[in-house]
């Protein structure tokens, strides 16, 4: 749920509105940003924020739409932050820091504001949405270690070795160590901590708690069980594939032509394995989408279970 700051202009998520009451949270009119500034909640009206507030049974902090005048509800807005571009630029940039959990747990809430602050101010450049996220953390004098994974090459072969090169997850062909508990998470870096993933599982875990990454993965013992029958299957047509193009290469040079009937039958073979292979690896694609769709879903609707507020 995102609002829009009256005072700043910035459309951002819901929690920048987020204050702690005495019993039930309260939804300011305008944002942690124009609150660290100074400025004060009772001032400024906020139509959206004070009906969502009624509706979650809130309190709110602001004025009252209905305490205001006609000149005030058809006075054009005006913002600090007048440029719209650079309203989106700080909208993209909060919209990046808001769901990397790495960097909340790293980054104060009061230097991102004042980081944020300056940027409006003019005295800190506006985030660039051409550049990489963490190089606007650096310009905004946000410190963030991105680097948490310390495992050396020695560690992460003997990982490999002792798990065969394979998945510990769905049993395909795998090279990634993976931490159990993430290591944005836990900064835990110790062998027991280390198992063996192929990069589409490792990609897929990410910062999901090992636990209920492995619950999600039990429920797929059959799905894992066809990934690695399509793995094997489309390893063993690829390589034979290979060879029968360095075969028609072979043959080619030796007749000394481009062309002739028994080129042409070894090309029309090729075609026909090539296209057994497209298609084969469609439906390898296709599943192997769905897995991660199962995973993304379920990791959200535990994060969602885990927060009874929808702010």
């Amino acid at each position: 749920m995102k609002f829009q700051c009256p005072s700043c202009g910035l459309r951002i998520n819901g929690q920048h509105f987020k204050e702690a009451g005495l019993l039930n949270p309260k939804l300011a009119s305008i944002c942690n940003f124009c609150r660290a500034r100074g400025l004060v909640a009772a001032s400024y009206a906020n139509s959206a924020v004070e009906v969502a507030a009624k509706g979650m049974l809130y309190s709110f902090d602001g004025k009252s739409e209905q305490s205001l005048s006609l000149a005030e509800k058809t006075q054009p807005a005006t913002y600090l932050v007048a440029d719209k571009r650079q309203r989106k630029q700080l909208e993209a940039f909060l919209q990046d820091f808001d769901t990397n959990s790495l960097v909340r747990q790293q980054v104060a809430a009061k230097d991102l504001e004042q980081a944020i602050i300056s940027c409006e101010d003019g005295s800190l450049p506006m985030p660039d949405q051409g550049r990489e996220f963490s190089e606007n953390l650096t310009q905004l004098g946000l410190q963030v270690n991105f680097q948490l994974n310390e495992v050396d090459y020695i560690d992460r072969e003997r990982i490999r070795a002792k798990y065969h090169y394979r998945c510990q997850y769905c049993g395909r062909y795998g090279r990634s160590v993976d931490h159990k508990d993430p290591v944005s998470l836990s900064h835990n870096n110790k062998l027991d901590n280390l198992i063996l993933a192929c990069s589409e599982c490792n990609r897929i875990k990410s910062n999901m708690p090992y636990d209920l990454f492995v619950k999600l993965n039990d429920e797929l013992k059959p799905v894992n069980a066809k990934l690695v029958k399509y793995e094997n299957t489309l390893g063993t047509l690829k390589q034979e594939f290979q060879t029968r193009k360095r075969d028609l290469a072979g043959q080619v040079h030796l007749k000394g032509v481009v062309n002739d009937p028994e080129l042409a039958a070894m090309r029309k073979t090729n075609k026909s394995l090539q296209d057994t292979i497209d298609s084969l690896q469609a439906d390898y694609d296709a599943l192997r989408q769905a897995r991660e769709a199962y995973f993304a879903s379920g990791w959200k609707l535990h994060e969602a279970g885990q927060n009874p507020d929808i702010i």
